[in-house]
């Protein structure tokens, strides 16, 4: 009796033990191809997945263990890098810092346990591989259901596919860093701008811009493109079918290289669910901006029997995607008008405007007698434009045969500096956190987002502070509120300051004014938090992306601050996120956008001390 009895107790204890193990999850293999890119206007080689760009839609359960087995096909090292998922370093996929890389010709089994839910993606961190179509999506059911409704779902992947292979591209822009602008300011909108703003102000503004080695068209590094809904041109039209009053999940996920896009879907309002994975409190908007490498989940409800346009334009209207959501297959919804105010930065992006304590006569090419040679008086700050050259009696800007000698316009600084045409003969190396003429500048002491009707989260300029179409509500940060705290609220042990820093002139950027190959990693100690906060010095925006951490946002929201994985700063501004170090290892952290990463904004994070059992290993294999 007592026999039978210890052998039932074991008999129950192995069944609880095999019960508490994670279940194992679908096995995927994943072969990494060479394959041919056709948006109907243009035919590329690029790399992909299981012979498509993009890849495959990987689907888990929160609480299994997954399974992957990639095998590369190329003639070159691969990797793939789970984007956003909670996971031992040696899984994460960053050669260099978490694995060796996958060889040609050679396999890597990636398993690790799914600790998490929600909407995420993975790519290629090897090269110019994920430009090049090396991409694809990741849905995580959880545990429980959801907090919200809805009757049936759609993956939407935003991509810029552009003629131009990912090396390149960085090869063109390290040549010549606005190849790919396609905006250029000329003599004419120079023109335009003295006449509104006054010569005076004109001329300023452009010898600021021009000692910065920028544009204010400066707001995409790449232009050219086209938009991808799901590897399908505009003209291709990905179409999701739905039935009118049915709740409709939509997942976008940007795996652009470098655009960040502005998401409507004209008649239709979207609540937002969730923020990279993590489910928020629903907010409802009619536009966003989803920068790269964010996700954001929305739920729409089409009540007409119509078909609706998902209409994604670039944030510097150089481009969109367009895709439709119909009731039946082969509809095709009506494109709205794309949106010809194209935005343009402005000093005010960098938090300065033209009553600061600028040394206008160290600004390059404006002498301390400027004023005497605009024909005014050196303490008018406001010229009498009736009496310039060129002017009619109302101070407006004439034909441009009266604009008087041009010559005469010469001595007054480079020609092409005025008209944002950078001179090559002075501030060649100019570090965008350091400007002549500025004085000792700190963005992070700037004035920014103190009034009601602005936000921290957005550029205070016009160049990139978003608006809706039709006057309607956009999305903003400051909106986003975590359904649960993920984490105990506690104070940070210690503050990390990151200087988003750059010159666009040599096409180099950094953190800190050092570019990675320079720099010391980032060193954290296991279990405690820090905060950590980005002073944006450049005049572009980055979409920071930390592996293996997750990042509490900083948003004014207290205890609800929403916990994300790629944080967008824009010019100027200083955001700041805390995160709970809890997870031992090697990480990546960097920009998103392929080329700023690729030029140097990248740091290695290593975190200290830890359980030794979290540290498991990936098998490789011929």
């Amino acid at each position: 009796m007592k026999f039978k009895n210890a052998w039932g107790m074991l008999v129950a204890a192995l069944a609880v033990a095999v019960l508490s193990l994670p279940a194992m999850a679908k096995p995927y293999d994943l072969s990494v191809d060479y394959v041919d890119i056709d948006t109907g206007k243009m035919k590329t080689t690029g790399i992909g997945y299981n012979g498509s760009s993009p890849g495959p839609t990987l689907r888990f359960r929160e609480g299994e263990e997954a399974e992957i087995r990639v095998t590369n096909n190329l003639d070159e090292t691969t990797s793939i890098h789970w984007h956003g998922l909670i996971l031992p370093y040696q899984m994460d996929g960053v050669p260099g810092i978490s694995f060796p890389g996958i060889e040609p010709g050679q396999s890597f089994t990636y398993r690790f346990p799914v600790q998490q839910n929600g909407t995420y993606w993975f790519h290629s961190h090897s090269g110019f591989q994920e430009p090049d179509g090396a991409y694809g999506s990741i849905i995580i059911e959880p545990k429980t259901r959801d907090p919200f409704r809805y009757d049936r779902e759609y993956v939407v992947v935003l991509k810029d596919k552009h003629p131009h292979s990912g090396a390149r591209i960085m090869r063109n822009l390290k040549m010549m860093p606005d190849y790919y602008n396609r905006q250029q300011r000329t003599l004419g909108t120079f023109i335009d701008d003295a006449a509104r703003d006054g010569l005076s102000a004109t001329l300023f503004n452009r010898k600021a811009w021009g000692s910065m080695r920028m544009m204010p068209t400066d707001i995409e590094d790449i232009q050219g493109f086209t938009g991808l809904i799901n590897g399908k041109s505009p003209e291709q039209n990905w179409t999701g079918i739905f039935k009118p009053e049915e709740r409709v999940r939509l997942r976008f996920i940007n795996a652009s290289a470098m655009t960040y896009f502005d998401v409507r879907i004209p008649g239709l309002e979207m609540t937002v669910v969730q923020a990279d994975g993590n489910n928020v409190q629903p907010v409802t908007v009619d536009e966003f901006r989803i920068a790269v490498a964010e996700t954001y989940d929305v739920i729409v409800q089409p009540k007409e029997d119509k078909a609706y346009g998902i209409m994604a334009e670039s944030m510097g209207r150089s481009g969109y995607a367009f895709a439709s959501l119909a009731p039946r297959e082969g509809m095709r919804a009506e494109m709205p008008a794309l949106r010809t105010d194209s935005p343009l930065l402005t000093m005010a992006d960098m938090g300065m405007n033209m009553n600061m304590n600028m040394d206008h006569a160290n600004m390059p090419g404006m002498t301390p007698n400027m004023p005497t040679k605009l024909g005014m008086a050196e303490t008018n700050t406001t010229p009498d434009m009736k009496n310039m050259k060129g002017m009619n009696s109302t101070g407006k800007m004439g034909d441009m045969g009266n604009m008087g000698d041009m010559a005469q316009m010469k001595k007054m600084g480079d020609m092409g500096s005025m008209m944002n045409m950078p001179a090559q003969d002075n501030m060649a190396n100019m570090d965008h956190g350091n400007m002549p003429g500025m004085g000792n500048m700190d963005p992070a002491a700037m004035n920014m987002g103190t009034d009601a009707s602005s936000d921290p989260f957005y550029a205070p300029g016009s160049g990139l502070t978003p608006k809706a179409a039709n006057g309607g509500k956009f999305l903003s940060y400051a909106d986003l509120k975590a359904q649960k705290p993920r984490y105990p609220g506690r104070p940070a042990m210690r503050e990390i300051t990151l200087r988003l820093t750059g010159n666009m002139e040599r096409y180099v950027w950094s953190i800190n004014g050092v570019k990675y190959e320079d720099a010391e990693p980032i060193r954290l100690k296991y279990g405690e938090r820090v905060r950590f906060t980005y002073v944006n010095e450049t005049m572009m925006a980055h979409p920071m992306h930390l592996h293996g951490l997750w990042s509490i946002l900083d948003n004014g929201n207290g205890k609800w601050n929403p916990v994300k994985h790629t944080i967008n700063v824009n010019p100027g501004t200083t955001v700041s996120f805390e995160t709970e170090v809890d997870a031992p290892g090697q990480w990546a952290f960097h920009c998103h956008l392929s080329y700023h990463m690729a030029s140097g904004m990248f740091r290695k994070v290593i975190v200290e001390g830890g359980p030794q059992s979290a540290q498991a290993t990936g098998t490789e294999g011929s």
